[in-house]
């Protein structure tokens, strides 16, 4: 394949997958919101059907997806360790003056981390969906 064809693909196949995984993670959000609202359907129209009462699903099924809270922990020490490497495989392949641009990935490593000693502790632990602290749960009679 030429070169030139190469170099025009390259930016075409950036945009496309730049605008592809938005409206891919919109559409598997909505099927699974509308997988859950139909399944509490089919719940609560058992549960009538039987002559039972059964509690509405909390807020946070509804919600779109909410990924763990993470610390800066991981991300710090990812950052850390990619900027170590780069400026031992830098200083190794492209010499002594271009290593130190491993130095930046590893000083974003650090201000994570640092943000994790300093405040990242602090912050309280957002409830799980599956805790039912705060929801009230029917009396069996």
């Amino acid at each position: 394949m030429d070169e030139d064809v190469v170099a025009v693909f390259i930016p075409i196949t950036a945009i496309f997958m730049s605008l592809l995984i938005p409206i891919v993670y919109s559409i598997m959000d909505y099927r699974r919101r509308r997988d859950i609202v139909e399944a509490h359907h089919r719940e609560r129209l058992a549960a009538i059907e039987r002559g039972m009462e059964i509690p509405p699903l909390p807020e946070s099924f509804y919600l779109p997806f909410q990924r763990k809270r993470r610390s800066g922990l991981l991300a710090g020490l990812i950052w850390l360790f990619v900027g170590i490497g780069l400026f031992i495989a830098l200083g190794a392949v492209a010499g002594e003056d271009v290593r130190y641009f491993g130095l930046i990935p590893a000083g974003v490593g650090l201000a994570f981390l640092i943000y994790y000693f300093v405040e990242g502790r602090k912050e309280a632990p957002e409830p799980t969906p599956g805790d039912t602290a705060g929801v009230a749960l029917p009396r069996k009679t």
